[in-house]
């Protein structure tokens, strides 16, 4: 369960905001779309190996 403390006199659009930004990082609507189709292992692996390529090729460029 996520708790966000309320100060006295805070705005209830930014306490909003809180709990949206700690919902986001517990990562649950990710997982129910990463749920609802099935990926088969080899594309999962093909698509962290582009990624892998995509992050290098980014930090080859900054140096």
């Amino acid at each position: 369960m996520i708790i966000v403390p309320i100060k006295e006199g805070e705005n209830l659009e930014r306490s909003l905001k809180k709990f949206k930004r700690k919902f986001e990082k517990t990562g649950t609507v990710k997982e129910l779309r990463d749920r609802q189709a099935f990926t088969k292992p080899s594309i999962r692996l093909r698509q962290a190996k582009l990624k892998a390529i995509y992050v290098q090729q980014l930090q080859a460029n900054e140096e």
